[in-house]
């Protein structure tokens, strides 16, 4: 991509590796809506259960994305993976998850903190 010797980095570098992170995350968005698209057809569980299940099944998914980030910046560091724009996705897609999380539990307190409300 770069000729030999040159130390200048230019507009169409800058243009030619956002094209390259959007091809990587659109492959991503595919691989990850055929996987979710599998899951859609799991057998119903039981009621009572469901709520309880599905969210420790979240609270495993953003752990297994934080350990996937956190092996991709291990990786990187000992050089085992070239590629930072991976390693810059896994980490997005980390503080993603871990903030949708806390979204969520802030809404579940909100939700609680109300309910007690109107009982006393």
């Amino acid at each position: 991509m770069n000729p030999v010797g040159r130390t200048t980095f230019g507009v169409e570098d800058v243009m030619a590796l956002r094209s390259q992170v959007l091809a990587r995350s659109s492959a991503l968005r595919d691989v990850r809506s055929a996987s979710e698209a599998g899951r859609a057809f799991a057998p119903p569980q039981a009621p009572g259960a469901g709520f309880a299940s599905t969210l420790e099944t979240a609270l495993q998914q953003v752990s297994a994305v934080q350990e996937h980030s956190s092996a991709m910046q291990v990786a990187y560091e000992r050089g085992a993976v070239t590629d930072i724009a991976q390693v810059m996705l896994a980490r997005q897609e980390a503080g993603v998850a871990f903030e949708a999380t806390l979204q969520v539990r802030n809404k579940l307190l909100t939700a609680y903190q109300d309910i007690m409300r109107m009982g006393g």
